[in-house]
This record gives structure tokens, sequence and C-alpha cells, in this order.
């Protein structure tokens, strides 16, 4: 794919945040699901590490090399003609430069990054160290001339029991990341509680990506709180393990 191709296609990523509240990307994992997604009518996807490393035999949690992932990425982005975005983890251990150049080398116009530091015991970086990453991953993509959609997250909340009462920190280490040049941004394991998304959710001026469950949640909860972009992460696999598990367990001899 040419430059002017990555770039058209993540001007089309930007355009549909603006159109759709929410916009849902569903998490793909392989060619399969890839075409799957867009035949039922959706215009960009989202291809998620847990799932890809499921689908692969590898582990999540950077269990993959980046250069795997790059490689794995290719064939995923080559079977559909729609915007694609990657979650790239925390970086696999590369420089902001190199995850960007390996990014559009596979033809993804967006990426998550995430601040827990896989590579190094699973610490989550501090506030300015991640903020510092996208911003350097904003310049690569500058510098590269396509606009990547950068979907800033971060894990605080997974670290505490009580969510809650790390509100007001992780809405300060979100908007620090849309400071430093994310598009979005997304605190995961909010996804079952309303009152903590609706309180992200007012406190920033970009879309919010919240998790959904494909058959327990609906796209009508998320568009009365506000949320600007629902993706899968592992759910839709894993309801699709279920499904398929349902589906032959009767043809077991």
């Amino acid at each position: 794919m040419t430059d002017d191709q990555l770039a058209t296609r993540a001007r089309t990523l930007a355009d549909l945040h603006a159109r759709h509240t929410p916009l849902v990307l569903p998490t793909v994992w392989d060619a399969w699901s890839a075409r799957t997604a867009v035949d039922a009518g959706f215009e960009a996807l989202t291809i998620g590490s847990h799932p890809l490393a499921d689908s692969r035999g590898a582990a999540d949690h950077e269990g993959q090399s980046f250069r795997e992932v790059v490689e794995a990425v290719k064939p995923i982005v080559a079977a559909v003609d729609v915007p694609v975005s990657v979650d790239l983890e925390a970086g696999y251990g590369q420089s902001p430069e190199v995850l960007v150049d390996g990014l559009l080398e596979a033809g993804g116009v967006g990426l998550n990054i995430e601040d827990t530091v896989h590579s190094e015991g699973g610490r989550l970086r501090s506030v300015e160290e991640h903020a510092a990453y996208v911003a350097g991953l904003r310049a690569a993509a500058e510098a590269a001339g396509v606009p990547v959609w950068i979907n800033g997250r971060t894990d605080l909340f997974g670290t505490v029991e009580d969510r809650a009462s790390v509100l007001d920190e992780a809405v300060a280490r979100l908007q620090r990341l849309v400071e430093a040049g994310a598009d979005s941004v997304y605190p995961v394991l909010i996804h079952e509680d309303d009152d903590l998304i609706s309180a992200v959710v007012s406190a920033l001026d970009v879309p919010v990506n919240i998790t959904a469950h494909p058959v327990k949640h609906d796209l009508a909860r998320y568009a009365r709180l506000g949320v600007g972009r629902v993706s899968f992460g592992p759910l839709l696999q894993a309801a699709l393990t279920d499904s398929m598990t349902d589906m032959v367990a009767g043809w077991r001899a």
C-alpha cells in the first residue's frame, strides 16, 4: 500500500470517528473474521492483541515479537478494503518510530498503545512516560505523512479493587495523553460501570473507547452514555468460543 493510500485510509478512519457516536470497531484476529465483519456492514476494524495471539498459539501481553505481529497483521489488512487499527500493546520494547514504521508496513492506520509494560514485569508507565511515548508516536506518524489514529490506553483501573478511587488519577492520565497527541482514549475494565463511563466521557473532549461484550451489552447503552468508540477486545472471540462449544457438544462420541 502506498503512502497516499495509507493516508487516505487514515483520514477515512478519522472521519468515521467524527460521524458515529459511538463508532463500533469489531475486534478481529484473522482474515476470516475481518472479512466477516466487513460483510456485516462495518466500515473499519481493529485487530486485538489477545485474540490475535490466541489465533496463533501465542500468549497475550507481548508473547509475540513485534516483527511477528507485523507479519500476522499483513494478510488481515490485505483481506479487506477498510481502515484497520492494530492493538500494539505497550510497544514491544520498540521506539515510537519503529512501531509506526511497522504499523504502516502492515497496512494499519490506527493503533492502541497501553501503559502496562509487559516486557518489564508488567509495571505501569508513569503519566509523563506514557505521554512521551504517545508524543513520539504522533511525531513519527507526522514524519511519515500518515495521520495515524492513536488510541491511548490506560490500565490504571485494573490495578485497584475500588476503581472509583482512581477516577481522578485516570482522567488526568488520559487528559495528558490527549495533550501528547492521542486522538481517542481507552480506559479498560470499566465497561460494566455506567457511572465510571459517564464520568470519564464527561471529562474528556475526545472519543472514549469502551470495551463491549457483543451479546451481553448493547449499542443503545453506549450511545446513551456518550461513548465515542466501541471495540470488543477479546470478548467477541470468547463469545464465539462459547457458541462453538455449544454447537459441537452434541457431536461428541
